[in-house]
């Protein structure tokens, strides 16, 4: 079938072409520097974190610019408040936005251009606007004459009257209509402004992207991105601009926009509201591959509302990935050789063909993932199997969890089995020679050098001699030393596995 995604521009489903075959060139809107990041922004660019991944898993070359908003109302508002410069509350909320894309590994933007370092190429383009007709200067102000381009409009799919009665529009009689829009505002008194041909002043904010786009991407791009809250006006008045400018349509080829993050309570989560959980709060309660699953697991056009409950069940999800691969090591490293062909090498090619398949579908990742979790639930059936003696059914292990691995990855997800911090590995030594002072039959072998991995596997193996042998005390003492040290016994029809407490287990 090929790629396919929904272009808000045409409202509907499009095969994705790009302007230089092999090549895309994507911009995102990024974040207004005035307060911290919210989930609703996680949503947002861990998504298009997905897109890319997936664009380029197929054999794209993406570049990706992502603006930073460094000038704008309520930043100005912010700095004069505190009594400091714009310059240092921007700097201080890029330098928190990257810490937090960081850790939830949203892969870092070729260009993350500040609305400060364009100016000279938004007055470039205003100056042309001017020329051709499309805008007007009043007292050093200059607006976007709306009623001179003929596709306004088109992506919000309203006409200006239907505009205008939903919109908050401030009345300024100087304008030639109400829905003109402010490319360049006059200085006013204890605001930054920089020199332009009218006068001192500062930009309009739709005028910023126009900009940053033109300059780091060209004048006509293949993927325009951003959250449903931006497609009007914000994005709306890009086009406008952009097309005026440049006489070249469509500026961008596809606009794609993700549905919105509900608070917990409530309907809309916005920083000057108050009602947000920002990301460094979410990421001191949860991994940020829960974070990610969590997101992940509704389409990126269906809203979301964020809950402990919700994001609770997409770690218990994350455990089971992970507990295939725990489970999958294990048999690989007793026997590995075997294992390339079989029939769960005709699963992971399976997997393969329909992870694409819901990919291809709009970047359907809640369907996605559904291949991700019956991948594993074979994994683990097929390690059950051989650890209970019957190795067959493993047959393909390899290519199983190398898939596994390989599809989470293009969704950002870390999947590999945690590493054993220092101290949990210091202390699972110690119980391993309890164990052996407390039975030698049992828990037999002698003190040596021992990874923490090899050294629970000792202690699992003992553990299930112990209860055969009907000593279910030692069998408990080891479950229970294990978990204070933080990691968790599961006991299952072919064996038991194990596998570290996750920040959720902690908090129970």
């Amino acid at each position: 079938m090929g790629l396919e995604m929904h272009n808000s521009l045409s409202r509907r489903r499009e095969p994705f072409v790009t302007l230089v075959p092999g090549s895309v060139s994507m911009y995102v809107c990024g974040p207004n520097l005035y307060g911290p990041a919210h989930v609703g922004h996680a949503l947002s660019y861990i998504f298009f974190d997905v897109v890319r991944r997936y664009l380029e898993y197929k054999g794209f070359q993406v570049r990706h610019v992502q603006n930073f908003t460094d000038i704008e109302d309520r930043i100005v508002a912010r700095a004069q408040e505190e009594g400091r410069s714009i310059f240092a509350i921007a700097q201080e909320y890029i330098e928190r936005f990257l810490r937090e894309m960081d850790a939830l590994r949203v892969q870092r933007a070729h260009h993350y251009p500040r609305a400060t370092e364009v100016i000279p190429k938004m007055i470039e383009i205003i100056l042309g606007l001017i020329a051709r007709g499309y805008a007007y200067e009043v007292d050093g102000d200059v607006y976007f004459r709306v009623t001179s381009f003929s596709r306004y409009g088109l992506l919000s799919g309203r006409s200006l009257d239907q505009m205008q009665a939903g919109a908050r529009i401030e009345v300024d009689e100087r304008k030639e209509h109400p829905m003109d829009f402010a490319l360049w505002k006059a200085s006013r008194s204890g605001e930054p402004s920089w020199e332009s041909p009218w006068g001192p002043g500062r930009p309009g904010w739709h005028i910023e992207c126009s900009a940053m786009s033109m300059q780091f991407l060209g004048e006509q791009i293949d993927l325009h991105g951003g959250g449903d809250d931006v497609r009007f006006p914000h994005h709306e008045n890009e086009i406008a601009q952009s097309e005026a400018y440049t006489g070249k349509a469509p500026f961008a080829r596809f606009w794609v926009h993700n549905a919105l993050m509900k608070p917990p309570v409530g309907d809309e989560m916005h920083r000057h509201l108050g009602n947000f959980v920002a990301i460094r709060d979410a990421l001191a309660r949860y991994e940020p591959d829960v974070i990610r699953l969590f997101v992940l697991s509704a389409h990126y056009r269906t809203p979301s509302r964020w809950t402990d409950e919700a994001v609770d069940a997409a770690g218990r999800g994350l455990d089971r990935l992970r507990a295939a691969l725990a489970n999958a090591d294990t048999v690989l490293g007793s026997d590995p050789l075997p294992l390339q062909d079989g029939p769960l090498a005709t699963k992971a090619s399976e997997s393969r063909t329909a992870f694409e398949r819901a990919m291809d579908d709009d970047f359907g990742t809640p369907a996605a993932i559904a291949v991700l979790f019956d991948l594993a639930a074979e994994i683990n059936r097929a390690s059950g199997s051989a650890m209970g003696g019957n190795v067959e059914p493993a047959g393909g292990m390899v290519h199983a969890a190398a898939a596994l691995r390989t599809l989470a990855g293009v969704l950002g997800l870390r999947v590999v089995p945690d590493a054993i911090p220092p101290g949990a590995a210091a202390a699972v030594l110690q119980i391993l020679d309890e164990m052996r002072a407390a039975d030698p039959a049992l828990f037999p072998g002698e003190g040596g050098q021992h990874n923490a991995g090899e050294a629970i596997a000792l202690l699992l193996s003992g553990r299930g001699r112990a209860r055969e042998a009907r000593r279910f005390d030692l069998a408990d003492r080891v479950r229970a030393r294990l978990g204070e040290a933080g990691i968790v016994v599961e006991d299952l029809p072919g064996g038991s596995r194990w596998r570290l407490v996750s920040r959720r287990d902690a908090r129970a």
